[in-house]
């Protein structure tokens, strides 16, 4: 019976000419390629994005700004772009407010109003001293004039659902083609009283009301932090609670 053969190797991944006849033979494997050069060319086309995109975000005057600067081709295509995305911008901003609610126009002011654009429902608190809800009121009025094409809307809570506790306050519903996209119990998904303009903008970037290349979006991102993501919340409707949040 044939005997195994011992055949001593030092490091199999070595560059050695004792490998390489190992490996033609079969006795170890082929050396797997080197992350090198995926690394390399994965860093080479991230600077090349960061490069093609450095205009993001920038309005007419800060392009203008630039004119010493940048080629003059390519700066007028980002100003050609940025002027037809204010004219697109503009033609959509048709609400520019928040809306006050009443409970017997609800499902036209909101549900039938989300079919052609989206609707975004703060369901305040009654009390004077919930934080978060007088927050999400300032908050609520400064994206209504920024992103006018999105129907902002607020409703005292128990006005509009009979015995909703207080402790779900704030509460966000947002509507878009006639039903509930998502819904965020209080602002603890978002930063709780430390909830931020830039919190809300990627809960509208994520529900797909804002693109996240709008230069709106764009302008005012920090480039400090990472972006946060909000928690999945389940479709739902306000009224189909658990019972826990009725105690």
């Amino acid at each position: 019976m044939d005997q195994r053969v011992h055949v001593p190797i030092d490091d199999p991944n070595a560059d050695t000419e004792w490998n390489d006849i190992l490996r033609k033979h079969g006795v170890i494997p082929e050396k797997p390629p080197s992350p090198t050069p995926i690394i390399e060319e994965a860093l080479q086309e991230a600077i090349k994005q960061a490069h093609e995109k450095r205009l993001e975000g920038k309005d007419l005057d800060e392009l203008d700004e630039l004119e010493d600067d940048e080629d003059e081709a390519f700066l007028a295509k980002y100003r050609e772009q940025r002027v037809a995305e204010l004219s697109t911008i503009t033609q959509a901003s048709i609400y520019n407010q928040v809306y006050p609610l009443q409970k017997p126009d609800y499902a036209r002011d909101v549900t039938e109003a989300s079919r052609k654009a989206y609707v975004l429902v703060h369901l305040t608190s009654s009390l004077g001293t919930n934080v978060e809800s007088q927050l999400l009121t300032e908050l609520w009025r400064e994206l209504a004039r920024k992103f006018g094409e999105i129907k902002f809307c607020e409703m005292r809570a128990d006005l509009c659902i009979e015995g909703y506790p207080e402790r779900n306050t704030p509460t966000i519903l947002i509507y878009r083609n006639g039903d509930i996209q998502k819904q965020l119990v209080s602002l603890r998904e978002l930063g709780g009283q430390r909830t931020t303009i830039e919190d809300l903008q990627r809960l509208l970037v994520e529900v797909g009301a804002v693109k996240d290349n709008d230069y709106r979006v764009s302008k005012s991102r920090t480039t400090e932090s990472a972006p946060k993501t909000i928690r999945n919340s389940t479709k739902t409707t306000a009224m189909d609670d658990e019972d826990d949040d009725w105690d």
